[in-house]
């Protein structure tokens, strides 16, 4: 897109002032916002550590029977482990709408309880809580992209504000207030020249040579 020549001219002078008068008020909501989204989003990225931590307890508490769980008494106690619905709500957070894990929902266990070791209720928890944490990473995974994709936006239009438009448009206020100088100047001087052009040419003519005896006949 060709860049749009500016106009020396006081109309265009008072227009770019007041794009810089914009520009200079709605940096500083962009950089606010900007600190905010970085904020959230480092503080998402260590709560996705932290899910993932405890994941990795989870899964070592099951490891001494994993082994022996594999459809025990007939019983799919994986299939029983897997969430069938997740619970979420929706946070704004600098403007932006992003999704909250709030809870995991499991099919009801049904098995007998003599036909199963007593440790097969523990396994089933652990069970249960590896997949309700892995459903949290889900959508904390979803919600650091939302946020990660609006702070790349903020970040784009906090340098193009910055280190374009705010310097772009106060060069141009510069050029147009030298041309405005310049074309001052010039008329200045040419009123100069002109006044005294005049002064020269009235002095010229009230001293014409013979002027003065024509002026004696007329008094004889």
């Amino acid at each position: 897109m060709a860049k749009r020549k500016v106009k020396l001219t006081r109309p265009e002078m008072r227009r770019q002032r007041d794009l810089l008068r914009r520009y200079e008020r709605f940096l500083p909501i962009l950089k606010l916002k900007q600190q905010q989204l970085q904020v959230s989003v480092r503080d998402v990225a260590a709560k996705q550590d932290e899910v993932r931590e405890a994941t990795d307890r989870a899964r070592k508490k099951l490891e001494p029977y994993e082994p022996v769980l594999k459809d025990l008494a007939g019983v799919d106690f994986r299939g029983l482990a897997e969430f069938e619905d997740i619970q979420t709500s929706t946070a704004n957070v600098a403007g932006i709408n992003v999704p909250r894990f709030e809870s995991a929902t499991f099919p009801e266990a049904r098995y007998s309880l003599f036909a199963t070791p007593p440790w097969v209720d523990r396994a089933l928890a652990d069970l249960r809580e590896i997949a309700r944490h892995q459903a949290e990473l889900d959508v904390l995974s979803r919600e650091y992209e939302l946020l990660s994709y609006e702070l790349t936006k903020v970040t784009q239009r906090v340098n193009l504000f910055e280190k374009v438009k705010i310097p772009e448009t106060r060069e141009n206020i510069r050029r147009i207030r030298i041309a405005l100088g310049d074309r001052q100047t010039a008329q200045v001087a040419r009123a100069k020249i002109a006044k005294s052009k005049l002064a020269e040419s009235e002095s010229a003519y009230s001293g014409t040579p013979g002027s003065g005896n024509a002026e004696e006949a007329m008094a004889t």
